[in-house]
């Protein structure tokens, strides 16, 4: 019974015992059956159910998922979370020592909040006070810090295993706009956008996924050993700067299951034996470690550089969410 028809039914039930007290000629005040009517309980108004939140691809909860409420964020708030979050660059920390990917550089100013919406703004600032000392050689090409900057945010807390999901939209320039997971001694890249590429369509669906090792001893150590432990494209159906989408990523000791609105990708089952040629080939499985979230933009140069006309430019996230096993 809601609370209205119950009011509306005491009211009847009051001015049926009024009528019949005067009937009998009492006093209203003095009547017993007012005293009946004070003892009448009174309904309260129903408890707010908590709403769980779970993964897209499995509203039925048949995983038996509890969200990690210390990692995941909404960005519901005014500010950044800063407990949560290092913003690259902040206090002059660079986490991994990695400043951006030349010729751009992360900025501690490229990063706001709006409307419950986490953006990441790519700007043309040849006026920024970029590190003049760095430089980075790709394809055999140096090139120096200079007219682009970035954003970057790395996770201040450790998970292992799990199942990480973001809604996001990229930037539509020549920029990056990524969701990885960061180790001491590897990377899981789960996506590496790039909706903004100027000619080839195929990277504006493309979502590239990388695992790679840090580790030295690993013959697959990125900066001089075979390149990428593991490396794949994901191609989606929708360009990833059009709107925003769902990207689900169920991280084991046996897999990584990738999941495009709520849907197994057909290209999204990377098992173990398929990563490791059936066992084949171990040191390609890195990702059994610790990490910690990062999202940020960067430059690709093999891709093509924005231009002063292409920025400002905005990767968009609604949230970040991050389950794990119930044990």
């Amino acid at each position: 019974m809601s609370y209205l028809s119950f009011a509306f039914k005491k009211i009847v039930f009051l001015s049926f015992l009024l009528i019949a007290s005067s009937c009998t000629g009492n006093d209203v005040e003095d009547d017993p059956l007012l005293d009946i009517i004070k003892e009448l309980p009174e309904e309260k108004e129903p408890e707010p159910v908590e709403e769980v939140i779970l993964p897209q691809s499995d509203l039925k909860n048949t995983g038996n998922w509890v969200l990690n409420e210390e990692i995941s964020d909404e960005f519901n708030a005014t500010d950044l979370d800063e407990d949560r979050w290092h913003i690259q660059g902040k206090g002059g920390v660079y986490v991994s020592n990695f400043i951006g990917r030349a010729p751009s550089q992360f900025s501690t100013q490229n990063i706001n909040i709006e409307n419950g919406i986490l953006k990441l703004v790519s700007k043309w600032e040849p006026d920024f006070d970029f590190n003049t000392e760095k430089t980075q050689t790709v394809g055999g090409v140096e090139y120096k810090y200079e007219n682009i900057t970035t954003a970057a945010l790395v996770g201040k807390r450790y998970f292992k295993y799990g199942y990480m999901e973001i809604k996001s939209k990229s930037a539509k320039a020549p920029v990056t706009s990524s969701f990885w997971t960061t180790g001491n001694k590897s990377e899981l890249d789960m996506f590496e956008t790039f909706g903004g590429h100027k000619t080839v369509d195929a990277w504006r669906k493309r979502l590239k996924y990388n695992a790679i090792s840090w580790d030295p001893n690993n013959k697959y150590y990125l900066p001089d050993g075979l390149g990428p432990a593991y490396t794949t494209n994901i191609q989606v159906a929708h360009n990833t700067a059009d709107d925003f989408h769902v990207y689900g990523f169920e991280w084991s000791a046996d897999a990584i299951k990738i999941y495009i609105d709520g849907v197994l990708h057909e290209q999204g089952n990377l098992t173990k034996a398929l990563v490791t040629n059936n066992g084949t080939d171990l040191e390609r499985w890195v990702t059994d470690v610790d990490y910690k979230i990062w999202v940020d933009s960067e430059t690709f140069p093999w891709l093509g550089l924005p231009t002063e006309e292409d920025l400002p430019a905005v990767y968009e996230i609604d949230y970040i969410r991050v389950w794990q096993k119930e044990e």
